[in-house]
């Protein structure tokens, strides 16, 4: 179950790429890349699946991805519909560590440039003070002549390595296997990843067997269990649980449908397995949670 390997061409004469997107959702499907990538959710809302991370991402999001971490930005259903309004917007920046040349981050005064970009093997959530520095500079490069955009992202990768408002988002476990284990570019499993995406997005409110999913990927259900387990770290029950919780999250930011019913159109049939998935999760009681949503004053 293996992303897809994407081979980004630089466009001539310039040394990074930086795209601006908008479209009716990110097509992007599960992939990876030899390229870091600084990615600003400028307006979008959905799920995001990092390494074995997944969470809901939403407007004024920043994140430093590093080199061959696989990924994937999925919108809600809304943004699926063709009738509507919605879009997703961002900005992107693909960089190599050699962007500047060979071995410039090995040099003394770039020291803490290298750690970050070794760092970014976690994917680095940026918040904070650095958030707002970093959005603005990265809405300036649109307007900026070729020598001065190379400065820029120089300036950003600087600030960003001196800023402690970084939050790592993957586990010590899948960085260490990301790096032992070379993915391949093979569109089978690239296509496999995102059925199985699909059917649990589709699906997670509802409840699923693990023959169903077997079966649409033409496996059996061990062999299924085996290979999931092997590319994500994680059961497929543990993975859905993690998408059912997610989506509990938003339902309880939005203040306006009782415990008990988030629980249920969450997925969970049961709420007392739902209290205690959720604070293994969470580390705290859907209650308690949403109090620190609504004292945060977001």
């Amino acid at each position: 179950m293996k992303p897809q390997l994407h081979k980004l061409p630089l466009i001539s004469d310039n040394s990074f790429v930086y795209q601006k997107l908008s479209c009716n959702y990110f097509p992007k499907p599960w992939h990876f890349h030899e390229e870091y990538e600084l990615v600003l959710i400028e307006e979008s809302r959905g799920t995001k699946f990092i390494g074995d991370k997944v969470s809901l991402f939403e407007d004024k999001e920043l994140i430093l991805i590093g080199s061959n971490i696989p990924h994937l930005f999925r919108n809600h259903e809304e943004y699926y519909d063709k009738t509507g309004t919605l879009e997703a917007k961002s900005i992107f920046i693909h960089f190599r560590d050699d962007f500047l040349g060979t071995n410039f981050f090995d040099v003394p005064e770039m020291k803490l440039v290298r750690k970050l970009l070794e760092n970014s093997a976690f994917a680095l959530q940026i918040n904070g003070k650095i958030k707002k520095i970093v959005i603005a500079k990265l809405v300036e490069i649109a307007e900026q002549k070729p020598a001065q955009r190379l400065l820029s992202l120089l300036e950003i990768l600087v600030r960003l390595s001196e800023s402690k408002e970084l939050t790592p988002l993957l586990s010590t476990a899948f960085v260490t296997n990301n790096r032992l284990t070379k993915s391949t570019n093979n569109k089978k499993d690239s296509d496999r990843i995102h059925k199985v995406f699909e059917f649990i997005m589709k699906n997670y409110k509802h409840e699923m067997y693990l023959q169903e999913i077997a079966t649409l990927l033409n496996m059996s259900c061990v062999s299924f269990s085996r290979y999931f387990k092997h590319h994500t770290g994680k059961t497929f029950s543990e993975y859905v649980t993690e998408i059912r919780i997610t989506h509990a999250c938003s339902l309880l930011m939005q203040d306006n449908e009782s415990i008990s019913q988030i629980s249920y159109s969450s997925g969970f049939e049961n709420l007392s397995n739902f209290y205690r998935h959720f604070k293994k999760i969470t580390g705290v009681v859907p209650k308690d949670y949403r109090l620190r949503f609504q004292k945060s004053g977001v």
